[in-house]
């Protein structure tokens, strides 16, 4: 389609081009007659190109500009619309890229891939059986990056490099510089790239062999293998099909050798990278490929229309085209989250979540069925990995923040959280505090106000039911008779608070020696615990909590309680029983101690199943946890609480397909309810 068609609207207005590539030359041709008042770019705000003034986004805006054309790539395309989107909905400018899309546009949230046509894995394999050679891009179709733009990489090392006492100012945007300068008149190196970077600025901190070495660590760092996709090319491999991979790359063909092993993948024949043969695919890459292969067919595979699936084509090829996961991500309007994205640390974990969620690229077998989770690791994984390792960087910030130097995760909850904090933190004292509301309760009454309090707190069940299951106080129906409040059992609940508040003492007298406050994490909570703990310990207990409940009831009990959620209609409260249903610990409720401080537990109401699926939903969040941190240099400063919560928003609006997880229950012995999983969802 001809642009100037495509742009008639905007014909009497003002028009900026961003973008520097030969892509803003050729749009420049056909858009002759319009009023293109110059180019924007990342990199530059000033001089001229293609006769051209270069303009700031901010002079753009003041020109009184009503288009902003980007002539770039469909991937780069989306980086831009991100970095600019805002800029142009405030100054109503219109944001399209050279085919007219509209860039700014919200896109539909879905759950499922419906009305989206892609190859099935069957139709694919039949591809590949009738060729005699596979050639493969590599980038965004054989392996994908754990972020969510190519451009991450650079912000990724920018970071690093301050760490490291190295400081070149803007470095993003002057590696992009060095991209586009020296490959005006062929495909560089990253050595040439970074060569210029450092002749044209004079830095001297660093060489350019180091800069293309962090480059190279990084990108490994962050890459992972399309799993599904990798195993088809190794069976054909296997059988003596070649396998050629063929990619735009400023990369050697050693370097992506060594990333390639980095992901486990060794099933091709050779690598054609484009800055050692100095051509892309667009151009003659291609050409230098089917030199290798004279008289053989071949198919091509990758995820760009332009530069794969066209550009094979042109060559002679045949072509099939794999969406990548930011594709896919795209197709489903980003689930609602786009707006979430605002940051190097939001894009990070996006990029998990696209790199696991959109691994393969044959998700049209059911086109009609809801994207689902299977496993009960990938819920861990995808689903609560984020919020849960945001809740624990930020207490570990509180802890470091207010100098203390014992931490007390309460049973059950704080079972998988003090693994995860004794990953940050060595120095703290880090114990598994041995509560519940059945231990802290019995142990702290002290008075008919404190009964009072407990008994406001629902049992369903009889007053004989709950005196047992509460206090461990047996009755008979004749000691019932007439009575119906806990009150009526004052004098008994008091005394055998005595025993048990001297037993609880046990047990703390058997901790470590403590210094200070403590830091007394509960996950979703009122203040219960740390209530009657408090008496219990001359220690000033200092609450963390995931979230608490019942802020204004709590107040006058004079509780000192941070918590991490405080939104009542979040979406972390309308699913915290299933969180909590998950973090817990392998071991039943605590319900008090004997004379000499052991510890006694109610019985084990879950199956060995249940307990290993919970145990492997804690696996994926351990592994998040542990990805995460490596992969974002600051992980210790970011704050993506609202994307941990929009995240868990997937587990009622995707399909969950794992039954042993379904069939759990929320249990609450201390109101004796009961919940299933799948009711809750």
């Amino acid at each position: 389609m001809e642009q100037s068609r495509v742009f008639q609207a905007y014909r009497d207005g003002k028009i900026a081009i961003y973008g520097l590539s030969p892509l803003t030359k050729n749009l420049l041709k056909q858009l002759d007659g319009y009023q293109i008042i110059g180019l924007l770019d990342g990199y530059r705000d000033s001089g001229s190109l293609y006769t051209k003034p270069i303009l700031s986004l901010e002079e753009a805006g003041a020109e009184d500009v009503k288009l902003i054309i980007v002539a770039a790539r469909p991937e780069s395309c989306k980086v831009i619309a991100k970095r600019i989107g805002g800029f142009c909905k405030e100054h109503s400018i219109a944001l399209l890229d050279i085919h007219g899309t509209d860039l700014s546009a919200p896109k539909k949230t879905s759950y499922c891939l419906q009305g989206i046509s892609g190859l099935l894995k069957e139709d694919f394999q039949n591809l590949i059986d009738g060729c005699d050679v596979i050639s493969v891009d590599l980038f965004d179709t054989l392996i994908m990056r754990r972020t969510l733009f190519p451009t991450d990489v650079f912000e990724i090392m920018d970071l690093r490099l301050r760490q490291r006492g190295i400081e070149i100012a803007n470095f993003p945007q002057k590696r992009l510089e060095g991209e586009k300068e020296q490959g005006k008149n062929t495909v560089p190196t990253l050595l040439e790239i970074y060569g210029y970077l450092v002749r044209r600025y004079s830095i001297v901190s660093i060489q350019p062999e180091d800069l293309v070495q962090l480059e190279w660590e990084t990108d490994r760092e962050l890459a992972v293998c399309r799993k599904e996709f990798c195993a088809i090319l190794a069976k054909a491999y296997a059988q003596g099909k070649p396998v050629y991979i063929v990619s735009d790359t400023f990369y050697t063909k050693p370097q992506l050798a060594a990333l390639l092993k980095q992901c486990g993948f060794h099933s091709y024949t050779d690598i054609f990278s484009s800055c050692e043969y100095r051509t892309g695919k667009s151009q003659g890459l291609f050409e230098k490929m089917r030199e290798r292969i004279p008289g053989k067919t071949c198919l091509h595979i990758g995820d760009s229309m332009d530069t794969d699936v066209e550009g094979a084509r042109r060559s002679g090829l045949a072509a099939c085209r794999l969406y990548s996961g930011l594709e896919f991500f795209e197709k489903t309007g980003y689930f609602g989250l786009w707006e979430e994205i605002c940051s190097l640390s939001s894009r990070i974990q996006a990029g998990m979540l696209v790199a696991s969620l959109f691994n393969s690229p044959f998700q049209f077998e059911d086109p009609e069925r809801p994207l689902h989770i299977d496993n009960a690791y990938d819920i861990g994984y995808l689903i609560l990995g984020p919020i849960m390792t945001g809740f624990v960087i930020w207490l570990y910030r509180q802890v470091r923040e207010q100098n203390l130097k014992t931490v007390w995760f309460c049973a059950r909850d704080g079972y998988l959280f003090k693994k995860l904090y004794e990953q940050l933190d060595a120095s703290a004292k880090s114990v598994y505090f041995l509560t519940s509301r059945f231990a802290a309760i019995r142990a702290g009454l002290e008075t008919e106000e404190d009964i009072r309090y407990v008994e406001e707190m629902r049992f369903s069940g009889s007053l004989q039911e709950q005196l047992w299951e509460r206090f461990g106080i047996s009755v008979s129906d004749k000691d019932c008779e007439g009575k119906n409040s806990l009150m009526d059992f004052k004098e008994e609940l008091l005394s055998a608070a005595e025993g048990y508040r001297k037993n609880y003492q046990t047990y703390l007298q058997g901790l470590e020696p403590i210094e200070g406050d403590i830091a007394f994490f509960d996950f979703v909570a009122r203040g219960t615990v740390q209530m009657y703990i408090q008496r219990l310990t001359e220690h000033h207990l200092r609450g963390f909590y995931f979230s608490r409940l019942d802020r204004d009831y709590m107040n006058e009990k004079n509780l000192e309680i941070l918590p991490f959620y405080e939104k009542e209609n979040s979406g972390i409260l309308q699913n915290f029983y299933v969180l909590e249903t998950v973090v817990t610990a392998p071991h039943p409720p605590v319900l008090g101690f004997d004379a000499q401080g052991n510890v006694l537990y109610a019985r084990e109401t879950r199956s060995p199943k249940e307990l290993a699926c919970i145990q492997q939903v804690q696996d994926g969040i351990k592994d998040y946890f542990q990805s995460y941190r490596k992969l974002n240099p600051i992980w210790e400063a970011a704050e993506e609480k609202n994307w941990g919560e929009s995240v868990i928003s997937l587990l009622s609006n995707m399909e969950i397909q794992c039954e042993t997880f379904l069939s759990l229950k929320d249990e609450d012995p201390f109101f004796n309810r009961t919940t299933g999983v799948a009711e809750l969802l």
